[in-house]
C-alpha cells in the first residue's frame, strides 16, 4: 500500500511549476500562452478580413479557436519547452 502511494506522488517531486513572475505575482505559463494565442487569433482575423479570406472560411469559430490554440501551443513549446 505504501509503495503505490509513493508511486502516485512521484510526479509532485519534480521541477517547480512553470510560473512566470509578472507584476509581483506568479502567473502560470499556460495563462500567458493563452492570452498570446487569443491576441494572435484576433490579429489574424483582422488580417483575414483585409485580405477577403474571412468571407470564404467555413466554420469561422472553429478556425479561429484552432488558430488561437496553435499559437498558444507553439509559444509554449518555443518559450517554455513544454
Amino acid at each position: 500500500m505504501l509503495g503505490s502511494t509513493a508511486v502516485c506522488l512521484a510526479g509532485c517531486s519534480g521541477q517547480a511549476s512553470p510560473a512566470v513572475p509578472l507584476f509581483g505575482a506568479y502567473f502560470p505559463s499556460w495563462l500567458i500562452c493563452l492570452v498570446a494565442g487569443v491576441v494572435g487569433a484576433v490579429a489574424a482575423r483582422s488580417l483575414f478580413i483585409r485580405l477577403g479570406i474571412d468571407d470564404v472560411l467555413p466554420w469561422r469559430l472553429l478556425v479561429y479557436t484552432c488558430l488561437a490554440a496553435a499559437i498558444g501551443f507553439v509559444m509554449a513549446l518555443v518559450l517554455y519547452g513544454r
